[in-house]
């Protein structure tokens, strides 16, 4: 990525992305997202006090984020993922993939279960700042910022990842257009993404946490349990078509498509950490062929099963 210019920096560590010191209990979250991620952000561009951005990528997460200073809003990039998140009782899982946003809120913690590799551009925004936002448009400061998980944002996404632009291009992201992106982002949080909901309300039109999970459970299972769209519909005692518009706003995929993305994240796991050939993992996930799994894997990932295998060992 070549030697950053003076406004860009190669973190040296995880607490370089805030200027203040965190509230009682809560990360910087930079330094939290180090810690469950094990690694650093690839750059960085220091905004000061309005805000901090970042372009992050780490692999697999299995683990609690704990409480952060800020509010915490990624817009995803690279190749979809599955994301869930657990929080007590409640859970919200997405696909990662263009478009789509997740938003922590300043002080959330949750568990969180990623089972491949994830790439973002991050704002970490303060809640003066979107105080700020809302006095200089005569709007009262919102009582929540509401928690998402992969949720289909195009514009917040744009937004965001046209940083990475000039990140990705070793060129400076100056001050002015720091300051008028962390705004833009501000004010598009207020008006899309800040309500009185719950944190973990489930998404308008969505399934019920305890329906979801029963649907997640019975399509992961490696018994012979019937997994047709029917089924499904009966188990959560909607209609078919009712369940299968329900389930994508849950999951942000249908429920074919979050089946076939669960194999791949099982091939993935297959390829990466056992020495089974092709052929015996298509047979496992229940393939018909292994021409038909490479031609599904290449599809989801653009790369072949013998060349992904390589290049993750």
């Amino acid at each position: 990525m070549g030697k950053p210019c003076t406004s860009l920096q190669v973190p040296k560590g995880a607490s370089d992305m805030t200027d203040d010191a965190p509230q009682t209990g809560r990360r910087p979250a930079g330094e939290e997202l180090a810690r469950v991620s094990k690694t650093a952000p690839l750059r960085v561009a220091a905004s000061g006090a309005d805000g901090t951005i970042a372009h992050w990528k780490h692999g697999s997460l299995h683990d609690v984020v704990g409480a952060m200073a800020d509010h915490v809003i990624m817009a995803h990039s690279g190749s979809m993922q599955r994301l869930e998140r657990r929080s007590g009782q409640s859970i919200a899982i997405g696909t990662a993939r263009s478009g789509a946003v997740t938003i922590i809120p300043a002080g959330s913690s949750a568990r969180w279960d990623i089972s491949g590799s994830v790439e973002f551009v991050l704002l970490s925004l303060p809640e003066r700042t979107l105080k700020r936002i809302a006095d200089e448009a005569d709007a009262s400061a919102p009582a929540n910022i509401i928690e998402r998980t992969a949720h289909p944002d195009p514009i917040t996404s744009r937004l965001l990842l046209s940083a990475a632009d000039v990140l990705e291009g070793n060129a400076a992201l100056d001050a002015l257009f720091r300051q008028q992106l962390t705004d833009l982002l501000a004010t598009r949080l207020l008006a899309a993404h800040a309500g009185s909901p719950a944190p973990h309300q489930p998404v308008m039109g969505g399934l019920a946490p305890k329906t979801l999970t029963r649907a997640i459970e019975r399509l992961r299972s490696d018994s012979d349990a019937d997994i047709s769209l029917s089924a499904l519909a009966a188990e959560a005692g909607l209609s078919r078509f009712h369940f299968g518009r329900a389930f994508k706003e849950s999951t942000g995929l249908s429920p074919h498509a979050w089946l076939r993305q669960h194999r791949l994240d099982q091939a993935m796991t297959m390829l990466r950490y056992t020495d089974l050939t092709i052929a015996s993992v298509a047979a496992a996930l229940g393939y018909a062929s292994q021409t038909a799994f490479a031609a599904a894997f290449r599809k989801l990932t653009g790369q072949s099963p013998s060349d992904w295998r390589q290049r993750t060992r």
